[in-house]
């Protein structure tokens, strides 16, 4: 790689940022102390901010070469409700039962360390830079926090990028089109009627009713989808009943649907809704539906993925650059962005071969990044937003 002197110099910064957030985790919607944090760094440099909701913090650079197009750069910043099990590193987890172990750590030192180039570069160029340190990613809340303030107005670009322990360090992902799928949760609760077991013609069974439904589930994908269309209707928890001689009268069933395209996810999710009511109708039972929205599909716009591309081989050996990364059925709410603006979302590589942790799968206890990898990507935010907006891609 061909890392600028000007992102090298902050090589000891960004990896201590990095270890700083990794041993202070906090949970979706609790992240004030990595807030604070933020804060903390931002006023170093002088960037003005403020607090979007309670705990995401938006800032803002603007050019001194007048006004122009605007570029919003997006990092993540919460953590997972797991245990920390690298117990040999120096910045393991001092939050007990909370890890940073999806790599939302190094997404916010990368930004951190980003914001401070950019601020000492805002001579060379003009238009704004807007920075989404955001909440929530893990629950799909906090992207909407940030449209929903207006944040997103006026957006001409929006890029953002996530640690991907599948592919080896020094490689980045910049592939255009869909790149993960669509997160829906629902919860099915189906009501009947109790009776004793011995006369189960007294009552109406929601347990045998919701299994029913989980079976013909199934049938969506397997006969009501065309089978180059991947979709997924998983359900995960099933709760019915109150002992084993009683005709339960309740049953919840909780799933989630995930889809590459809108119309797919619409007609998926309105054929969950269908075939629960019509089941439970069948045998005599109500069924209620409810549906939470908690990512869109996440599609990388291609004259975006061509910009950062122009980009990345400046940084990057070509034979580095990945432009056909396989699908992902995990959800991100960056999604939620690029329904407002053009963009894309890049994925770079942590894995060394030299540390095992690092190939360790997101969302593991043991989950580590190769640190020097978050110089390619912090190279990469710099490079793309002073480009964008001094024209080069007009």
């Amino acid at each position: 790689m061909n890392i600028k002197p000007y992102i090298l110099k902050e090589k000891d910064y960004l990896i201590g940022l990095r270890r700083y957030f990794h041993a202070h985790p906090e949970a979706s919607l609790e992240e004030y102390g990595t807030c604070a944090r933020i804060e903390e760094e931002l006023d170093k440099s002088g960037i003005p901010h403020r607090r979007v909701g309670e705990t995401g913090v938006y800032a803002w650079i603007d050019g001194e070469k007048g006004a122009g197009k605007t570029i919003a750069l997006r990092g993540d910043i919460d953590a997972l409700r797991m245990q920390d099990l690298k117990a040999d590193v120096s910045y393991h987890s001092q939050n007990d039962g909370l890890c940073h172990a999806c790599g939302h750590d190094a997404h916010a030192a990368t930004m951190l360390t980003a914001a401070k180039v950019l601020w000492e570069k805002k001579a060379e160029f003009g238009g704004q830079i807007r920075l989404f340190f955001q909440q929530a990613e893990e629950i799909g809340a906090g992207a909407r926090i940030f449209v929903q303030e207006g944040l997103m107005d006026g957006v001409d670009r929006v890029y953002g990028a996530h640690v991907s322990s599948k592919i080896p360090s020094g490689k980045v992902s910049l592939t255009p089109g869909p790149n993960n799928a669509s997160c829906d949760y629902f919860k099915i609760k189906v009501t009947g009627k109790g009776a004793h077991v011995s006369t189960p013609h007294m009552g109406i069974d929601a347990l045998y009713i919701a299994s029913q439904i989980v079976v013909n589930l199934q049938s969506i994908v397997a006969r009501r989808t065309n089978p180059l269309d991947t979709v997924v209707v998983g359900v995960g928890k099933l709760t019915a009943g109150t002992a084993y001689n009683i005709v339960a009268e309740h049953a919840e069933i909780e799933g989630t649907t995930r889809c590459f395209s809108a119309e797919t996810r619409e007609r998926t999710n309105r054929e969950v809704r269908e075939t629960a009511e019509a089941i439970a109708k069948l045998y005599g039972a109500e069924a209620e539906f409810e549906l939470k929205d908690f990512a869109a599909p996440l599609v990388n716009d291609e004259d975006a993925v061509k910009e950062v591309t122009a980009v990345a081989e400046e940084i990057f050996d070509q034979k580095d650059i990945i432009h056909n990364m396989e699908k992902a059925l995990g959800a991100d709410d960056f999604a939620d962005y690029l329904a407002k603006a053009k963009g894309m979302y890049a994925f770079v590589g942590t894995n060394n071969p030299n540390n095992k942790n690092t190939a360790s799968a997101h969302h593991h206890g043991l989950f580590d990044i190769d640190e020097e990898a978050l110089l390619g990507s912090c190279n990469l935010y710099v490079d793309y937003a002073i480009s964008y907006l001094n024209g080069r891609f007009d």
